[in-house]
């Protein structure tokens, strides 16, 4: 009977070098793919920070605010339902499902001023790069949760722990309950603990 060979130390050797690659080409790929996520939620925040500053601009009041947004042929006269209060704030939750709510008329205001996309009559918050909801609001100063926000801000729903985590880090002090980003729990009752765990989270960028 043929004595059965081995594998040598060489040939040994090349494996490992070949799965050490592999493993190597899938989490650089994998980082690449979460970068590109995180560049994504930074560019709707920009992008839309951009829509409400140059509102601001055209018509001397926050989108959603506006009392005069009937000034759009698409928004009915007399504006019974469709214009803000003009007080200086979005009010309703940043998620809000009330259309009359100037947290949804914002949408409104800015697909009507032609500054974002979507139908002239459609007030629902746009979805995000990861199916989450995302909302604006002015924060009251009332703490949700540990969190307080005293500014308008724009919410993002549904964002993953790493993602979150390093949104915070690279914008701002990477704390979830302090600085100009801030976070929650996906559920909205419990801090993110400085996003420690492995779930979904809300993500509150300050405007």
């Amino acid at each position: 009977m043929k004595k059965q060979a081995g594998f040598t130390l060489v040939e040994i050797a090349i494996v490992m070098v070949i799965i050490g690659l592999l493993l190597g080409g899938v989490l650089k790929g994998r980082g690449l793919i979460v970068s590109a996520k995180i560049r994504n939620i930074e560019n709707e925040f920009n992008g839309l920070s951009a829509a409400v500053y140059s509102y601001q601009d055209r018509y001397l009041v926050l989108p959603g605010d506006d009392d005069r947004a009937n000034r759009f042929t698409d928004i009915a006269s007399p504006c019974t339902t469709d214009c803000g209060d003009r007080n200086g704030i979005i009010g309703g939750d940043f998620n809000s499902t009330t259309d009359t709510d100037e947290s949804r008329l914002f949408w409104l205001h800015l697909r009507n001023a032609g500054l974002i996309k979507g139908a002239k009559t459609d007030k629902t918050q746009p979805l995000n790069r990861f199916n989450g909801q995302i909302g604006v609001a002015t924060g009251t100063g009332t703490a949700i949760a540990d969190v307080t926000i005293q500014r308008e801000f724009i919410g993002f729903t549904r964002i993953p722990q790493e993602v979150a985590r390093s949104l915070d880090e690279r914008g701002d002090d990477g704390l979830s309950a302090s600085g100009s980003i801030k976070g929650l729990k996906n559920d909205g009752s419990t801090s993110a603990g400085d996003y420690v765990t492995d779930e979904l989270y809300h993500l509150y960028f300050s405007m």
